[in-house]
């Protein structure tokens, strides 16, 4: 075939490809959800739900979630408070924000604002003084940009902070690059019974290899904390899929949490964890509104098996590429 004629095929091949890769965004039903928004391309998807808290519910690559969704999820009951997993988000301070179930478990209206693209928007929440936005735009290759805004629909100054809080599946390894001069001896804040925060702690599914930590399975108490002003995290499941979320630190400004965390991770036994970006401080004035993006990505990436180590070395390059 001519050099020519060669390259026009590949061309028209490549158009044709694309065109059957890239699926415009559209509502689909899902897990029993009506009113579900789908973005597809190619082998990666995301489908959102604005029937219950305004989240992802799907985040994947060739068919593999990475997020952790409940079976007996589905549509709202009357008189029954709705299950909430998977693609979490909301904002804190943990220990004082209201509870705003209308927001964390209510109908939000939903848009379709671009071919991979959808806004979700809540309810007021009288409770909290909040009204919150969440922007889904999927990107070339496994990356789904999650930008959540955070309103004073109140009279009165708050005090907020983002708060990320989706479900992986269980059985994975977590790990934290660290970085930064750490305010705990562990390098983390384990939450013992009764409010009390271990900034001393030792546990043997928690060790520190080569600037990172490494949770390999569940820790003696479930909830952790951490300061690293990396800017990410990783979470590398079973089924060699690693899941990495980027988000902005900001080492200068307040970070709010009873124990100023920059991240927290949620692991008990069982089939899921949490993995939580906390972003700094925001005092919102009547009307004024907060932003905060966090940036997924995933990648097909080994699991360690018979005594072997995640190379930490090889993940740090995988993910400066994730940009």
């Amino acid at each position: 075939m001519p050099r020519a004629t060669l390259l026009t095929a590949l061309i028209a091949s490549f158009i044709v490809h694309s065109i059957a890769a890239a699926q415009p965004a559209r509502v689909i039903e899902f897990h029993g959800y009506t009113k579900a928004i789908e973005l597809k391309s190619g082998n990666v998807r995301a489908v959102l739900c604005p029937e219950v808290g305004g989240r992802p519910i799907e985040f994947s690559l060739g068919g593999k979630n990475a997020l952790y969704l409940d079976e007996k999820e589905g549509p709202p009951v009357a008189g029954k408070q709705p299950e909430v997993s998977a693609g979490r988000f909301d904002f804190g301070p943990e220990m004082t924000v209201p509870r705003h179930p209308k927001i964390w478990s209510g109908p939000w209206t939903a848009e379709i604002t671009g071919p991979m693209a959808a806004k979700l928007t809540s309810q007021k929440d009288e409770t909290s003084g909040a009204q919150v936005t969440r922007e889904f735009e999927l990107k070339s290759g496994a990356h789904l940009a999650c930008k959540q805004t955070i309103t004073n629909v109140s009279k009165e100054t708050v005090e907020y902070c983002h708060w990320g809080r989706s479900f992986g599946m269980g059985g994975g390894i977590c790990l934290i690059p660290l970085e930064g001069k750490s305010r705990f001896p562990s390098k983390y804040a384990l939450y013992e019974e009764g409010g009390i925060i271990n900034v001393k702690a030792t546990d043997e599914n928690i060790r520190e290899r080569d600037g990172f930590l490494e949770i390999l399975g569940p820790p003696r108490k479930p909830k952790l904390g951490f300061d690293s002003y990396a800017g990410w995290m990783a979470y590398l499941m079973p089924g060699d899929l690693l899941f990495v979320k980027r988000f902005a630190t900001f080492p200068d400004r307040v970070y709010n949490e009873a124990a100023g965390l920059t991240i927290s991770v949620w692991y008990p036994q069982g089939n899921r964890v949490e993995l939580e970006p906390i972003g700094p401080r925001e005092r919102l004035k009547p009307g004024e509104s907060a932003s905060f993006t966090e940036e997924w990505y995933l990648t097909a990436y080994p699991f360690p098996k018979g005594g072997e180590k995640v190379d930490l070395e090889k993940l740090r390059s995988v993910v400066a590429q994730m940009k």
